[in-house]
């Protein structure tokens, strides 16, 4: 008998972020999430969890619908559900290339092309009147789910970060200093942000320290194509 995961929306893009940039993909999200991140721009999988319970032979059927290599299994947070290592196994053996994209507060055991992790610095922290800020710093200052991740797969460090505000670089240094080593062609800046405007004039802001120190800077290309809507 196969699983079961709340799944927010099912649906056929181009990845738009992190090094498979514009590659042709279908998006899995799965709906829940262990964080509260204050500038999430999935609430309806995080804050506010929506979509209904499906089983894993469903979500699937749906996949092989639409007759694409690339799968990307998000959030919300795919990793916190049980039966997102079903899920992936069986996509694997089916010949798919996979992504997961995490914040790499949790770890599995499961088939996985590429983890696309995003540690979520203090410019996530939530505010206080939400009353999840005790739990959200907790959580995503963990390093041993992150380190572990970074030595079982193949992966990415995106970063997103917001140049008006400071703290953030000083952040992520502290914190690749106690994680396992990684290239800096493999550790991705980007910019916060919801809208093209907002988010172009952030990456040009982000260019010098990219090329400072040999890190890369990634767009968030469904933005710039569709704006900040479900489904792309």
């Amino acid at each position: 008998m196969m699983g079961k995961l709340r799944i927010s929306e099912i649906f056929a893009s181009v990845q738009g972020e992190g090094i498979w940039v514009g590659v042709p993909s279908v998006f899995v999200r799965t709906s829940g999430c262990n964080l509260r991140c204050s500038w999430c721009d999935t609430p309806y999988a995080s804050w506010n969890p929506e979509g209904p319970i499906v089983e894993v032979r469903d979500i699937i059927a749906e996949v092989e619908r639409h007759q694409i290599d690339h799968v990307v299994l998000t959030g919300g947070e795919p990793m916190i559900f049980d039966p997102i290592v079903e899920l992936a196994a069986t996509l694997k053996e089916l010949g798919h290339t996979i992504t997961i994209e995490t914040a790499g507060t949790f770890h599995r055991d499961l088939p996985c092309d590429l983890m696309s992790i995003s540690p979520k610095l203090a410019n996530s922290t939530p505010p206080p009147e939400s009353g999840f800020v005790p739990r959200h710093e907790t959580i995503r200052l963990d390093r041993t789910p992150l380190s572990y991740l970074m030595d079982a797969y193949h992966c990415q460090l995106k970063f997103v970060v917001n140049p008006d505000q400071p703290g953030d670089l000083e952040e992520i240094d502290d914190l690749l200093q106690n994680l396992p080593p990684i290239e800096p062609s493999r550790i991705l800046l980007m910019a916060e942000g919801i809208d093209s405007e907002t988010l172009n004039r952030r990456m040009k802001a982000l260019v010098p320290i990219c090329i400072s120190r040999n890190w890369r800077l990634t767009p968030r290309l469904h933005v710039d194509l569709f704006g900040n809507t479900r489904g792309t």
